[in-house]
């Protein structure tokens, strides 16, 4: 038996020690996964939302100690566990119980009377089966539950590799989940680093949804392309932030410090690039200088900023600011460190050769650079491999829409930061090296979901045009039927010249047969006389 401990990031202390899934194990949860899937798609979306409705109360009920146990996990402090972690989820909960049944029901699409005589078509969604979710140690608890709750909603079973460093909290929404009423084996859980990620990918499930870093992502797709198995990846950002002279300024600052340290920075959608115009570029500087001091940093459950969850994070957080001070940087302050606590920076006199403006930092530092105009903006903020979200500040929302129309994101946002993910209408995921693939919203839920076509043909006809044997004059007749429905010229002139090929269809009319093939001509004859 091997075992794997947990720590916390706030002062070390040991969280638990977890054994490890081995292979066999986790073949064993795929083949009980497949069983619970298999009874749970049968079950009607009212009645499987019904099932799914008292998780919200779970989680009301049990709101501080889900607090504390992320908080000793990830060393986040207890409001942003709160507003980041669950709030979201009750949220997202409420809009699919409210929609998903709409969102997924069967969709009818028109035929046409002369191409399908007699026929009805439509789309109905069917679920996946097993969904592989592989979640990030920033958000342990929502980046879980959120694709696990629209893949239940969606019909599938769940089998989730929580990071090994949150390994706590795995166990915690796998208890959660144990006390609805749910199918036996519907929500499992393995355990383990990246072997074990593996292991779950090549025991074959019928989706996976990976929410992390770009390399990882990477090394997911080529790992289920092997099988292959379908992915929906959600990877990193270095989201801009544009502020014009004209916006709110005061606003627009609260709002850059929010949006670039909370939780030290540890946020897939952070502010790690900000673009201030030059007519503001001092004043707002000043005040971005003046907030970053009044943040509190600290182990103090209700502070600003907690502990950094990753040491491998901070290595990539120091490095980052050590390229920027050596290429000519200034910063609001050294990058101060007392274990894994680390205090915000803001940078300026930055460029794009810089690391920090270049490659996602996740962590507390705020590079800020000057712009002359949209051209400029527009030109500096699209100069990224990354494309997951933005935000547009200015009064002129007019302006702000067109300058977000032209941004290279998955989702925006005007005058506002980082909330706009959490909007759970919203499908939210980005372009370019940020993944693709879409949660969230009606988009979000079918992507758990395949679509099935069918078409079913009630004609009592002995065959259909197209089928043998084939002829000549068969061959005419079709070139004749395909430019009545496609070729140049007005209704009337495409069917005076196919007359005679339409007739050899009539039998196949959805028009009553023969006797409203005639109407139809009797209608073209009086057109044509009028």
């Amino acid at each position: 038996m091997t075992i794997i401990q947990t720590v916390s990031p706030i002062d070390g202390k040991v969280l638990g020690d977890f054994e490890i899934s081995d292979a066999q194990s986790i073949a064993d949860k795929m083949a009980a996964g497949r069983l619970a899937a298999d009874s749970w798609s049968k079950i009607p979306i009212k009645a499987r939302s019904k099932s799914l409705l008292p998780f919200s109360q779970l989680l009301m009920d049990n709101l501080d100690s889900i607090c504390q146990l992320i908080g000793l996990c990830t060393g986040k402090v207890h409001t942003e566990a709160l507003l980041g972690e669950i709030y979201p989820l009750l949220d997202l909960l409420n809009y699919y119980q409210k929609h998903a049944g709409q969102i997924l029901r069967y969709q009818g699409v028109p035929t046409s009377p002369f191409a399908f005589p007699g026929a009805t078509a439509g789309i109905e969604r069917r679920p996946y089966g097993v969904v592989a979710v592989i979640s990030p140690w920033n958000y342990p608890f929502q980046l879980s539950v959120a694709p696990i709750l629209t893949a239940l909603f969606a019909g599938n079973a769940v089998i989730l590799k929580v990071s090994e460093l949150c390994l706590p909290v795995g166990q915690l929404i796998v208890d959660l989940f144990a006390k609805l009423d749910l199918p036996s084996g519907l929500v499992q859980c393995v355990v383990g680093d990246k072997e074990t990620g593996e292991q779950l990918i090549d025991a074959g499930p019928d989706l996976i949804f990976f929410t992390g870093g770009l390399h990882s992502g990477r090394a997911v797709m080529q790992r289920a392309a092997r099988h292959p198995v379908p992915v929906i990846l959600e990877l990193g950002g270095k989201d801009p932030m544009l502020v014009f002279a004209d916006a709110q300024l005061d606003r627009a600052c609260a709002a850059a410090l929010y949006g670039a340290f909370c939780n030290s920075g540890q946020v897939c959608v952070s502010v790690e690039r900000l673009y201030v115009q030059q007519p503001c570029f001092d004043q707002f500087l000043g005040m971005l200088l003046a907030g970053v001091a009044q943040l509190k940093v600290g182990n103090d459950p209700y502070g600003d900023l907690g502990a950094m969850t990753s040491t491998a994070q901070i290595e990539v957080v120091q490095a980052h600011y050590q390229d920027a001070i050596a290429k000519g940087a200034q910063a609001s302050g050294p990058l101060e460190r007392q274990g894994n606590f680390i205090k915000p920076v803001v940078l300026w006199n930055v460029d794009h050769d810089m690391r920090v403006m270049r490659e996602e930092s996740f962590g507390p530092l705020l590079p800020v650079m000057t712009f002359s105009d949209d051209a400029e903006v527009l030109r500096l903020a699209n100069d990224s491999e990354f494309g997951l979200n933005a935000s547009i500040w200015s009064c002129d929302i007019e302006q702000a829409t067109r300058v977000a129309s032209q941004l290279n994101v998955g989702s925006w946002a005007i005058n506002d930061v980082i909330k706009n993910i959490g909007h759970p209408g919203l499908p939210f995921g980005g372009v370019k090296q940020s993944g693709f693939g879409r949660y969230h919203g009606a988009e979000g839920l079918r992507n758990f979901t395949y679509p099935v076509s069918g078409l079913t043909n009630r004609s009592h006809l002995p065959k259909e045009p197209n089928w043998f044997p084939y002829s000549e004059k068969g061959y005419q007749n079709f070139k004749g039927y395909m430019d009545f429905v496609y070729g140049a010229g007005s209704f009337i002139q495409r069917f005076k010249r196919n007359r005679l090929a339409l007739e050899a269809f009539r039998e196949y009319s959805a028009f009553d047969l023969a006797q409203r093939w005639q109407n139809l001509k009797l209608m073209l004859t009086w057109k044509r006389d009028f």
